[in-house]
């Protein structure tokens, strides 16, 4: 099962240029599941359905109930943005978590729960989108405790691990992802894990997902890997397992690069793609 997480940065820069270049990538990679984030919906469009009707994938989708504070940075109050699932299976059950933030910060996080019909087992899966604040470690520890519980309310009824990914804003050595894994600090939900994918990747590959590299990143950021799957401990026969992990989505398409982040792929062991 070839599971991908992107943020596909709203509707920022040539946007529409942008949006061929994701197409391009995503199709490039045939993915079984793919969780997005800072997706666009505006007159009647969406881009989550019109991404899973050019892949020919199933679409689960859900809007942030505060999007003032983005439509301002664009100057246009139209434009919604929320979490996506593009699947291969259909979405047999969904559910949302308003993520907890202090007012001074909201601008509607969410996560998005998406239980998946696949053929042998259903797969638990979900997308986030933490908040970006430089300073806010303590919010995103709120939010991944109360992503955590989300979880251990839907994982249940079926032998897949959970599959979790997103936008975490957060470094792989930050106190958030740390406790959200629950296997190098006390976890977030107790008795939970949840495994960081990358942690299967090849030592030398290139890791970062918020890079300089990329024109839509200030130069003085330093280069840092925000973004990721996580995947419950394996199942039966090692259902679930991370059998490899890359970056992708990490240049330019027809010289346009698609998003300012770049893309986690996984390929867990256990399903069959139809």
């Amino acid at each position: 099962m070839r599971i991908v997480s992107w943020n596909l940065w709203w509707r920022f820069g040539p946007w529409a240029e942008r949006q061929k270049a994701i197409l391009a990538v995503l199709r490039e990679l045939e993915p079984d599941v793919v969780g997005l984030q800072e997706v666009w919906a505006a007159g009647g469009e969406n881009l989550a359905e019109w991404l899973a009707d050019e892949l020919g994938l199933h679409c689960a989708w859900a809007p942030s109930d505060a999007s003032e504070r983005w439509q301002r940075r664009i100057g246009d109050p139209s434009v919604d943005v929320g979490n996506a699932v593009l699947s291969r299976w259909p979405v047999i059950e969904q559910d949302v978590l308003r993520l907890p933030v202090p007012e001074e910060l909201d601008d509607g996080r969410l996560a998005l729960y998406a239980r998946l019909a696949a053929p042998h087992h259903e797969v638990p899966f979900f997308t986030t989108h933490l908040t970006s604040a430089p300073s806010a470690s303590t919010v995103r520890v709120e939010q991944v405790t109360a992503l955590a519980e989300f979880v251990a309310a839907h994982r249940g009824g079926t032998a897949f691990p959970p599959v979790i990914t997103g936008d975490f804003n957060a470094w792989p050595d930050s106190d958030e992802v740390r406790r959200f894994g629950g296997y190098k600090t006390a976890p977030a939900a107790p008795g939970q894990l949840f495994l960081d994918a990358w942690e299967y990747a090849d030592p030398t590959s290139p890791s970062a997902t918020w890079d300089p590299a990329n024109p839509y990143v200030a130069v003085h950021n330093p280069a840092v890997r925000i973004d990721y799957i996580h995947v419950g401990p394996p199942g039966p026969a090692s259902l679930g397992h991370v059998r490899s992990v890359r970056r992708a989505g990490a240049g330019p398409v027809d010289g346009v690069w698609p998003s300012d982040h770049a893309a986690v792929v996984a390929d867990l062991a256990g399903e069959e793609t139809a």
